[in-house]
């Protein structure tokens, strides 16, 4: 019984092993594109000087939120500058920003998706298990195995951390929506995709932006991680300090990460509440389902 083993590993390795000979061609032109959307991104952030970079995220609060979010903002950014964290944070930033709008733009229709189909939601759902569960450096290994050391594997290990909440939410939201409300939009004659579009997105907006919200403090969660492995930015800064037992920098650089995740997380929470689109969607939604019962 000593010698009894089930192989799991060598039957994933293989499989890995056959990935990256079937679609190599693949892996490369994605890295490609990740890291010239990356470096492009970084290069805005960067290269003006930091008090325009400021003042443009403070404006974006101000607008979003009010001056309380504005001018927090620009003192946390100002202090980020004073510890000499500024491009770091940028290159941070960078990389969330772009790992947040890929898991975004997949975690979005994909809930969708298994909000109206059980059969999907059953499939999606162990996967997503799977994806929360499993500990955060091993995503690092089939990355570096794929897309080699740099900006690009933190950035596929932070898709794939930071993807499950954004489903999930999205999925409960749309399946939380009141069923009289749709079936009052059935009985006006409105399609599928209109329901969904003007009656079940607009009410499950707060649970989709909740999501939202999810996926960017998962993924600034990550950048320690995706600093192991050359990403740069806060998290190599940490895993430099770790490495040196620095705890003023490693300080340094957790202050910065903290501020940017206050920043990203006020922004997306008051966007949620933007524009009355929630209350003016349940208004009609109301509505309609008054005037079908009188109609009845």
């Amino acid at each position: 019984m000593e010698n009894l083993r089930l192989p799991l590993g060598d039957w994933v390795e293989a499989f890995v092993d056959f990935l990256g000979a079937v679609f190599g061609w693949l892996f490369d032109g994605i890295a490609v594109v990740l890291e010239a959307v990356y470096t492009g991104l970084d290069w805005v952030l960067t290269a003006p000087p930091f008090w325009i970079i400021i003042l443009l995220i403070a404006a974006l609060a101000w607008w979003l939120k009010g001056w309380k979010l504005a001018v927090g903002s620009a003192l946390g950014l100002l202090l980020i500058v004073l510890v000499d964290q500024w491009e770091t944070s940028m290159d941070t930033l960078a990389l969330v920003l772009v790992a947040s709008v890929i898991a975004i733009a997949i975690s979005i229709p994909v809930g969708i998706w298994a909000a109206r189909s059980d059969g999907v939601s059953r499939v999606v759902r162990p996967i997503l298990d799977f994806l929360q569960t499993m500990p955060a450096f091993v995503y690092l290994i089939p990355a570096i195995i794929f897309f080699g050391v740099g900006v690009v594997p933190g950035m596929i290990a932070t898709i794939l951390f930071a993807l499950a909440p954004g489903v999930r939410l999205t999925e409960l939201g749309i399946r939380g929506v009141d069923t009289e409300v749709v079936e009052a939009g059935h009985a006006f004659g409105a399609t599928p995709g209109r329901i969904l579009r003007q009656i079940q997105l607009p009410l499950a907006l707060p649970s989709i932006m909740a999501g939202v919200n999810q996926i960017i403090m998962l993924s600034l969660s990550m950048v320690v991680i995706a600093g192991m492995v050359g990403a740069g930015g806060l998290g190599g800064e940490i895993v430099r300090a770790i490495g040196r037992i620095n705890v003023g920098l490693g300080f340094e650089a957790g202050i910065a990460v903290v501020i940017i995740a206050m920043i990203l997380d006020r922004m997306t929470a008051a966007l949620a509440n933007m524009g009355g689109a929630q209350s003016a969607a349940r208004k009609r939604a109301k509505r309609a389902a008054r005037q079908t019962t009188s109609a009845s």
